[in-house]
């Protein structure tokens, strides 16, 4: 994907599955939510690996193994090995050893993913801020992570121990809606102390590196649900995109998306893995898809036509891209939205 503008979601003739060789896919929101798989998850992968496709999963989610999550997949329905997993623990861990000497004390904020992961890279795992860390790592803990952890992390970041966080999600979908991330925790940090961490997870280039160092992705496809980390982050690496609609994202962020949160495509969800994707074309003083023709009025985008409720909102992406150009589309499209049921 060329690093122009983008002003409309692409077609494309063949299957996606087909078209690229290695679908990056988050997992929250994407894959399960609060640990179970989202509606056509499972049936959708299977068809795409019988088919050739190589699938990776890339989280930002540090508090699991990649045993864990590959284990977790797999009760799914989902075949995975850890080698097929890769977290924001891993991309921050290299991130880390890259700066620090081998064997060095790492100040752990975090699950046993981030211990794990800092093991690999030859690093030991401390609690305490006057175990003498060389560096500081944060990452998810999950809900049992005590605020006496966050305590030692602003001890030792105070003292001038650089700080690393595994990634900066404000929210994690679950099963019951949507909760704080790491994002939060490293706010608590941060306001502690003025201090600015090192961010490995996505949308930022040590993620994107880890993911093609450990898959070789050749041709890599990164499927999400969220702009600003798995949509931003494909645009960091130069590659494309598909956003699924089973997460945090829904059609007025999408249609307000500055170029960098602008997919390459938009599906309801993995099932646009198995199949082409339809044009979006100029029409009239519009754009057309399917059914389905929107334009940018004064202040509001119209949607004329009837059709397929995903090729109305592809026609208005267009129709909001193109009118806001290299910015946000400030365009009210609730009233078009709303016939498509979206």
């Amino acid at each position: 994907m060329s690093q122009s503008v983008r002003t409309r979601p692409e077609g494309s003739g063949q299957a996606l599955s087909a078209a690229y060789d290695t679908a990056l896919l988050d997992l929250d929101g994407v894959v399960y939510a609060g640990g179970d798989a989202i509606a056509h998850a499972v049936e959708s992968l299977a068809i795409a690996r019988s088919s050739g496709m190589h699938l990776a999963y890339v989280t930002n989610n540090a508090l699991r193994t990649p045993d864990a999550v590959a284990g977790h997949l797999t009760e799914l329905g989902i075949p995975t090995g850890a080698g097929d997993v890769i977290t924001s623990a891993q991309a921050v861990a290299r991130l880390i050893s890259e700066q620090v000497p081998q064997g060095a004390r790492v100040l752990v904020v975090g699950g046993e993913g981030l211990r794990v992961a800092l093991r690999e890279r030859g690093l030991e795992p401390v609690e305490s801020a006057d175990d003498d860390p060389a560096a500081v790592a944060q990452g998810y803990g999950g809900p049992e992570l005590t605020w006496g952890r966050f305590a030692e992390a602003c001890y030792a970041v105070a003292r001038g121990v650089p700080w690393f966080a595994s990634n900066t999600d404000l929210t994690i979908p679950s099963g019951r809606g949507i909760a704080p991330g790491n994002g939060a925790a490293v706010e608590v940090v941060r306001i502690a102390t003025g201090a600015e961490p090192q961010v490995a997870g996505k949308p930022l280039p040590p993620m994107h590196r880890e993911t093609i160092l450990r898959t070789g992705a050749g041709r890599p496809l990164v499927v999400g649900d969220r702009l600003d980390t798995d949509i931003e982050g494909a645009f960091n690496g130069g590659v494309d995109s598909l956003l699924v609609l089973t997460g945090v994202t829904d059609g007025a962020q999408l249609l307000a998306a500055p170029p960098e949160h602008r997919p390459t495509y938009v599906d309801a969800d993995l099932r646009g893995l198995l199949t082409g994707q339809p044009d979006v074309t100029p029409k009239g003083d519009g754009f057309g898809c399917g059914g389905w023709t929107a334009t940018a009025g004064a202040d509001r985008l119209e949607l004329v036509g009837e059709g397929e409720a995903l090729d109305g909102l592809r026609a208005l992406c267009a129709a909001a891209w193109t009118a806001a150009g290299e910015g946000s589309c400030e365009l009210d499209g609730g009233k078009a939205l709303a016939r498509l049921g979206l």
